[in-house]
């Protein structure tokens, strides 16, 4: 291998543009949340709110490997359940005539500062390449490399109305490999949207700021995916609440609510089955008579076969595996992508 073709050429993710970034008056790069939410949220929402999750950068290269570098701002790559490719870890995905098809990820995570190749052998044709930040340790700088000759040219962020997700840790991204499995990633490149993740690990439940500030974001559709987090009591207290709140400020915006989905193992733990089965009945009434009373543009999905049946698509009962995150997709796809052609 030649000289040059060992050395490398770098652009700053921030050179490239940002996809899924909500806001850009941010306390860092990649915070989800604006600056002035620190003191509006909760302490554990705004904590929650520093990781990168969902964003991506968009490029176009021939290089034969694409590599990359990165900062990270904890010094724990993983956690239980949770691996490393997924928490801290980047995943790259390349355009095949129209349809995004996985590529590689990072999964050799060393220390907060990685360096390295995310795939080589590539065929050398120039094409699209969509690079996802880590779901959960925030980044502090990304940059990618190619080998120099290489063309990287960078993909401007779409400027379409993105999906907007609100919800738990499963919206999150607890427990994907990678991070571009997670059920709003998979929706944004089946229906080619922006996606904005705001999942919020264990505290997702409906409060009034968290739907002012949605409101904020000129979204194709809002997807509330809270219920995991709330009991009956919360169901009753916020959920007529939290959406009126997000109609009245986005009056044309559809509103996409998720139901909660029975644990995996429900069929032998029956207080947790009947507790689901009752704020789901509840939080359903609550859709129902909203929409009898004329609210336009709300759209339900039911969760009782959201990540299927037979009890494989968990690995804890409640966060999906990979194939627990592609039947979410599959389930909610048939709602979301009429709206996406209005």
């Amino acid at each position: 291998m030649s000289e040059n073709a060992n050395r490398l050429e770098w652009m700053d993710a921030h050179e490239i543009g940002i996809e899924g970034q909500g806001w850009r008056d941010t306390v860092a790069p990649y915070d989800r949340l604006p600056a002035k939410a620190e003191t509006v949220v909760r302490n554990v929402v705004w904590n929650s709110s520093r990781s990168a999750t969902g964003m991506c950068v968009h490029f176009r290269t021939d290089a034969p490997r694409i590599h990359a570098r990165w900062q990270l701002r904890n010094a724990a790559l993983g956690e239980a359940n949770f691996p490393v490719a997924g928490f801290s870890g980047l995943d790259l995905y390349g355009d095949d005539r129209g349809t995004w098809r996985w590529v590689g990820c990072t999964k050799d995570v060393a220390g907060q500062a990685p360096e390295c190749c995310v795939v080589d052998g590539l065929d050398g044709v120039e094409r699209g390449y969509r690079l996802y930040l880590p779901l959960r340790n925030p980044v502090d700088k990304l940059e990618v490399g190619v080998p120099a000759g290489a063309r990287l040219q960078p993909i401007p962020p779409s400027m379409e109305k993105p999906l907007v997700f609100y919800g738990t840790s499963i919206v999150h991204g607890a427990y994907g490999s990678h991070a571009g499995v997670v059920y709003p990633a998979i929706l944004g490149r089946r229906l080619h949207k922006p996606v904005i993740n705001l999942g919020f690990s264990g505290n997702a439940s409906m409060e009034i700021e968290l739907a002012e500030l949605l409101a904020e974001l000129d979204a194709r559709a809002y997807v509330i995916d809270a219920l995991p987090n709330m009991d009956l009591g919360l169901v009753n207290e916020r959920t007529e609440t939290f959406v009126r709140a997000l109609r009245d400020r986005r009056p044309q915006t559809p509103v996409v609510l998720v139901e909660d989905f029975p644990r995996t193992n429900s069929w032998i733990k029956p207080q947790t089955r009947d507790g689901i089965a009752e704020k789901c009945r509840r939080f359903r009434e609550i859709y129902e008579a909203l929409v009898d009373e004329g609210m336009k543009g709300l759209c339900y999905v039911d969760g009782r076969e959201l990540v299927g049946l037979d009890g494989e698509a968990s690995i804890d009962g409640t966060h999906p595996s990979d194939l627990g995150y592609m039947r979410m997709a599959d389930a909610i796809d048939p709602v979301l992508r009429p709206l996406c052609r209005q």
